[in-house]
């Protein structure tokens, strides 16, 4: 039963990405690459991984797996045969402190299997590594640019954050993240749940309720929080089927702008202050 009603969602949204795309009632978002010879595609799409020290070497793996696996699945395919032109653009970056991003796979296109192959296995051989501070803000301040230049005109921009913690480092991540919503930009949001928050961890309590208000944004966006291991592709495969139909999880999710912050914004800021002191730039 849960299968069938996994892949019945699926079908459902793959069935209503077609009708969506058609019939769009909303305004597209400026293109940020205006030049003549940028490739029309449906989804430009930045994916953003979380690499601090915080994530153990396992969810490391587990996290680029299920990126690999959901590029390749047939869910993903089959939704990436729906859009209007048939393809999107890719790129994907590791963040960890205010100034540590790092391109492991450049702007690539998917049209079909044997695309979605080469840039899985691209992301297969790229080394793992990690590194310190969570800068959420400092990873979007990456991100923002990165379409500028893409060489492709999407239908939709948007930027895939998965991580496991609150912003720690770097400018404030409200800010940051209402200024890349001002240029069309639409945020989607991966928290990774595993771990329960315990004293003397900079973990925190309810971390998709703090996706949801404070990182997530845009015609559209939505959480999908990873509570459980088993989940993890899973839900990143969804996640992706979702992003490039153009969809939202069944779930309601509230928009980050839509009321005021069940959470604090700045809890992972005051986190490390409490503990560390100073060092924060609150910019």
């Amino acid at each position: 039963m849960g299968r069938r009603l996994h892949n019945l969602t699926i079908a459902a949204v793959i069935a209503a990405a077609s009708f969506a795309l058609a019939a769009a009632a909303t305004p597209l978002p400026r293109l940020a690459d205006m030049r003549a010879s940028a490739i029309p595609v449906d989804v430009e799409l930045v994916i953003a991984v979380d690499v601090s020290y915080s994530m153990d070497p396992d969810e490391q793996a587990l996290q680029r797996e299920g990126y690999v696996l959901a590029l390749t699945s047939k869910e993903f395919l089959q939704a990436l045969r729906q859009g209007p032109h048939g393809k999107i653009a890719v790129t994907y970056f590791e963040w960890a402190g205010q100034s540590d991003q790092k391109i492991i796979m450049p702007w690539r296109l998917i049209d079909g299997p044997e695309a979605a192959d080469a840039v899985a296995a691209e992301l297969t051989r790229a080394p793992y590594r990690r590194a310190s501070r969570t800068s959420i803000s400092g990873g979007l301040r990456f991100a923002k640019p990165l379409f500028d230049d893409s060489g492709y005109k999407g239908l939709r921009r948007v930027i895939d954050v998965s991580g496991d913690g609150a912003n720690n480092a770097g400018p404030l991540v409200v800010p940051t993240r209402d200024d890349v919503l001002a240029a069309g930009i639409t945020i989607n949001g991966l928290p990774i749940m595993l771990k329960r928050p315990y004293v003397g961890t900079m973990d925190i309590e309810n971390l998709d309720i703090y996706y949801e208000d404070c990182v997530i944004g845009g015609p559209g966006a939505f959480v999908i929080p990873i509570r459980e291991r088993e989940k993890f592709i899973e839900a990143t495969r969804t996640k992706l089927v979702l992003e490039i139909a153009g969809r939202r999880p069944e779930a309601k999710v509230l928009p980050a702008s839509s009321d005021a912050p069940r959470i604090s914004c700045t809890i992972g800021e005051k986190m490390w202050q409490e503990r560390w002191g100073g060092g924060m730039d609150f910019r």
